[in-house]
């Protein structure tokens, strides 16, 4: 009895490391199911079709996997998902401007991400007119992922995973620049945010507070303009007053065409999930959503190629006003998009 107790003893530490030892992390995949183009009703027509990128759930898993793939980036640490973030609606939560390689910063917000099959430009300043080709830019800009095209290529076809997530989609397991973007521009492309209470609204399933209905009113004289509905966003370029900043020096639409009357324009934000994008403005300078309407009620900083729609500003609203506006902007957030696993980290191995 004796011995049996101390082979016990002995064994007993042995036992609580077992015990102790942390599970390993198991990986399960998100759901693909439900994958279709969608037009909600009264909605425009999209810009970008799938006529010559079919859906398809590997594609979409494989531009998924891509998407969140750190190996897009020279030091293999930053992703396209570092700096679009699904629970901030794939924008960079708390980061007035982006971070990359080596914490680099860059010049810009990062903005979120969803309903790009009607956008007829992307980044801030338009500078990419594809949504098939958008993801080289942050690829090969110095301050984001500074990498190299064919390095990634190079990276991604040296790794079994990817040879086999490429070959159910394509066919083979040769991983090229043109696969590799239209899997990202069908993940990316597939983004839909159309479930927010205001959709609820307009299709008669739920009805605004008196605050959110007032402020409804208010956002169509004063807003409506830039941020048409139902996509809050007309997707023209404009200098809103912002304060130029010397430090980053960005000159917006200008720096594409080298036109003086482009001069601090940027593209017109869609201000859907307006709620969770935050910092604002094409360089985060604005916290929140608040003192984001409040700078339409004071003098422009910038009138160099300000905006004509924004003559004869400041808008004449109080703060009861201006309190509206921000409780119907918040009706726009879209929690079902947000939480939609099929658009969440994989977590492949």
């Amino acid at each position: 009895m004796k011995k049996i107790k101390n082979l016990f003893i002995a064994l007993l530490p042995a036992a609580m490391m077992v015990a102790c030892k942390v599970d390993p992390k198991i990986n399960t995949p998100k759901p693909v199911n439900n994958l279709v183009e969608q037009v909600p009703e009264g909605w425009p027509a999209p810009v970008y079709r799938f006529a010559n990128n079919p859906i398809s759930e590997k594609t979409f898993e494989l531009g998924r996997a891509l998407f969140y793939e750190t190996l897009l980036s020279k030091d293999n640490t930053v992703s396209c998902g570092s700096c679009h973030q699904q629970f901030t609606a794939f924008a960079h939560a708390d980061h007035n401007l982006s971070h990359g390689v080596n914490d680099r910063l860059g010049n810009r917000n990062s903005p979120g991400i969803f309903n790009l099959t009607w956008h007829t430009s992307f980044m801030h300043d338009g500078g990419i007119n594809h949504i098939e080709v958008q993801p080289l830019a942050p690829i090969t800009n110095p301050v984001e992922m500074d990498e190299d095209i064919s390095n990634v290529i190079a990276k991604l076809q040296a790794t079994e995973r990817y040879r086999k997530l490429f070959k159910e989609s394509f066919g083979t397991d040769e991983v090229n620049s043109q696969r590799m973007f239209r899997a990202m521009a069908q993940f990316m492309a597939l983004m839909y945010s159309n479930s927010s209470k205001y959709d609820l609204v307009k299709k008669g399933e739920a009805g605004f507070t008196e605050s959110e209905a007032r402020g409804y009113e208010l956002f169509k004289i004063n807003c409506g303009t830039c941020h048409t509905e139902p996509l809050f966003s007309d997707f023209k370029f404009r200098n809103n007053g912002i304060r130029f900043n010397p430090a980053l020096n960005d000159s917006g639409r200008a720096r594409i065409t080298n036109l003086a009357e482009d001069l601090y324009k940027f593209k017109t934000p869609s201000l859907r999930n307006v709620e969770l994008t935050g910092p604002y403005m094409h360089d985060g300078s604005i916290t929140t959503l608040e003192k984001c309407v409040e700078h339409y009620t004071l003098p422009p900083k910038n009138t160099t190629n300000l905006d004509p729609s924004l003559e004869g500003y400041p808008m004449q609203l109080n703060a009861g006003q201006r309190t509206d506006i921000v409780a119907f902007l918040k009706t726009l957030t879209d929690k079902k998009f947000i939480n939609d696993q099929r658009f969440a980290d994989p977590n492949f191995n």
